[in-house]
């Protein structure tokens, strides 16, 4: 199987337990092709975040990182003034906190966020309606499987509506996931084995290239 390409992470920059220094080395040695840091942001923080992710990767070496950010628990009618942002301030990727049923996610965010078109991906969208998805198809985002408890509760629902997927980690520590177990995932969720590859493999490698 190819390596792994990692979309959601998170470091000390926001939630997450590492510097992005080490959990760039950890994805590294765990044989990823790229690794995205995507710390949580909302307008308070959103400046210092995107920089210090840039100086990270531009200290990095052997590995694909790319500057991202996950917009988090912003009003909707705000969402794309700080997806404009993100981009003005060199984000590679874009990440949208979706409506997931751990978390009190203000109810519009995943259709705001699916009618975007600089967003890349709706992270945990809980019980996204199929309006949504259509308008995020259209758009050209993706949907998360997420391998992060809680969040996973939905997958079955996502991965019935939805063909346009991916699966993350939504590391916070250590948690990286394995292209296997991301396999794991996508089957557990009610893919057969040819679609779950086909979104590991073809659709990550697809972003990818779409944000390099």
């Amino acid at each position: 199987m190819n390596k792994r390409i990692e979309f959601h992470t998170h470091t000390i920059l926001s939630d997450g337990a590492l510097l992005p220094s080490e959990l760039i080395r950890r994805a590294y040695v765990a044989d990823h092709e790229a690794i995205a840091i995507t710390d949580h942001v909302d307008f308070s923080n959103i400046d210092s975040v995107i920089r210090a992710t840039k100086r990270a990767a531009e200290g990095s070496s052997g590995i694909e990182v790319v500057v991202g950010a996950e917009i988090t628990h912003v009003v909707p009618e705000k969402i794309p003034k700080l997806v404009g942002k993100a981009k003005a301030l060199g984000a590679q990727l874009i990440i949208v906190h979706g409506e997931t049923t751990a978390e009190p996610v203000a109810l519009g965010t995943n259709k705001a966020a699916a009618g975007v078109s600089d967003v890349n991906i709706i992270a945990h969208p809980g019980l996204v309606s199929e309006e949504d998805v259509e308008l995020a198809n259209q758009n050209g985002i993706y949907l998360e499987l997420t391998a992060r408890c809680g969040h996973n509760v939905t997958n079955g629902h996502v991965a019935k509506i939805a063909s346009n997927l991916l699966v993350n980690s939504d590391c916070h520590g250590t948690e990286l996931i394995t292209n296997a177990e991301a396999e794991q995932i996508a089957r557990g969720a009610g893919l057969n084995e040819a679609k779950a590859l086909r979104l590991i493999r073809r659709n990550a490698t697809s972003l990818l290239n779409k944000i390099l």
